[in-house]
């Protein structure tokens, strides 16, 4: 299968152009490669590539998609006809009709009409898109009546071609357009675009060949997932008529924001408060990560806002291998209060410090011989992490 080119490039603009000058450089490869103009090998291909360029770039929410998956972020949340359907074409025709039938002396009738896509906001846990989920979610939707198994007309009876419009449900009319002949499709007004007329309508539907239902749905959350991406359930939408194939159901995620962890691409972000004794003489501590308690190693001297990786600790790549690492940020608690003895331990630190010898002025012999003695045994270091850590 042969790697499409990227969208930006193929219409000659970079990514940060805006739309407006997005339109302006497709309407003028659009008139260069026009079919109806260029009648060169190729030129049709290369009018549909922009066409399809176009048709993703002055989309806000296709180019968002692109931008952050490329290719896969379109193939794979949308149809062929999904990418054109709606976009504004300017005074290019129908473009839509020209490349999925309809419209002009090369293409025939139109068949039956596409139901409606529908959309759905699925909100789900931090952990829930790290790891992935299979959700259940009700919609709303209109689905074929069974009644009438979806053609609108009384059991019995059968509708009757559209004698306005031949029973193509279209209305064709021609224009001229920078010297250029473009044939526009329109439903035609007697039968609404259905092509047949019901005489008897179906009591259950009343000849819409549709009803409202309630359907219950399971979406799988793939592992990865973040805020904004699209899942496209094929068929899951709008049903079509008459007789037409259902649309699509997209259901947008959005990821809830975590007590403690915050997302980077696929890194987990957390922040670890120490004591001033675990940052000075380095300590062992247990830290939360996605994946339970991971035990990881303070080395002595450790400042205020340094930042550790725990490789692999983060989440896994959507529809990839690996995972992403988690960086825990270090925060060294300073006491708001200090009792009488972890104050003195601090003035001591602080003499020690600058080279002076610790004052120990008011205690008795036998105290500063007992004081002595713990010097000895603990250092002021050691002393210093039992006052603070009990």
């Amino acid at each position: 299968m042969a790697t499409k080119r990227d969208y930006y490039e193929i219409l000659g603009v970079s990514k940060d152009t805006s739309a407006d000058d997005i339109k302006k450089s497709y309407r003028k490869l659009a008139l260069k490669y026009h079919p109806d103009r260029n009648k060169d090998a190729g030129a049709e291909e290369k009018f549909k590539e922009i066409s399809e360029a176009y048709a993703v770039l002055s989309d806000s929410e296709k180019r968002s998609q692109y931008d952050r998956f490329g290719h896969a972020g379109i193939d794979g949340q949308y149809s062929a006809e999904d990418i054109f359907r709606g976009a504004d074409f300017g005074g290019f025709g129908d473009i839509f009709e020209m490349f999925f039938g309809g419209g002009g002396s090369r293409r025939g009738p139109r068949g039956p009409r596409r139901g409606t896509d529908l959309q759905y906001e699925l909100y789900v846990t931090f952990e829930e898109a790290a790891f992935g989920i299979r959700k259940d979610i009700e919609i709303p939707r209109t689905e074929n009546c069974s009644a009438c198994s979806g053609v609108g007309a009384k059991k019995g009876t059968s509708p009757k071609r559209c004698p306005t419009c031949g029973g193509t449900g279209q209305v064709r009319t021609t224009h001229a357009t920078f010297g250029m002949q473009f044939v526009s499709t329109t439903a035609c007004g007697t039968c609404h675009g259905r092509g047949q007329i019901i005489e008897f309508p179906c009591p259950e539907c009343g000849g819409s060949g549709r009803v409202k239902k309630r359907r219950k749905l399971t979406v799988n959350v793939p592992a990865g997932a973040d805020s904004g991406l699209g899942l496209r359930l094929s068929g899951e939408g709008e049903a079509g008529e008459p007789g037409g194939p259902s649309g699509d159901l997209y259901v947008v995620i959005h990821v809830m924001e975590h007590r403690h962890f915050k997302r980077v691409d696929y890194d987990v972000i957390s922040e670890l408060s120490i004591s001033f004794p675990q940052a000075a003489l380095g300590a062992d501590v247990m830290v939360e990560t996605l994946h339970g308690q991971v035990k990881m190693t303070i080395p002595a001297g450790t400042q205020t806002h340094s930042v550790f990786r725990l490789k692999g600790k983060g989440i896994q790549h959507l529809r990839g291998h690996g995972k992403g690492d988690q960086l825990v940020r270090v925060v060294i608690k300073t006491p708001a209060k200090l009792n009488k003895e972890q104050r003195g331990l601090l003035e001591q630190f602080e003499a020690l410090g600058k080279g002076k010898k610790p004052v120990e002025d008011g205690k008795s012999k036998s105290e500063k011989a007992e004081s002595g003695k713990a010097k000895k045994s603990k250092g002021i270091f050691g002393k210093v992490k039992d006052a603070f850590e009990g």
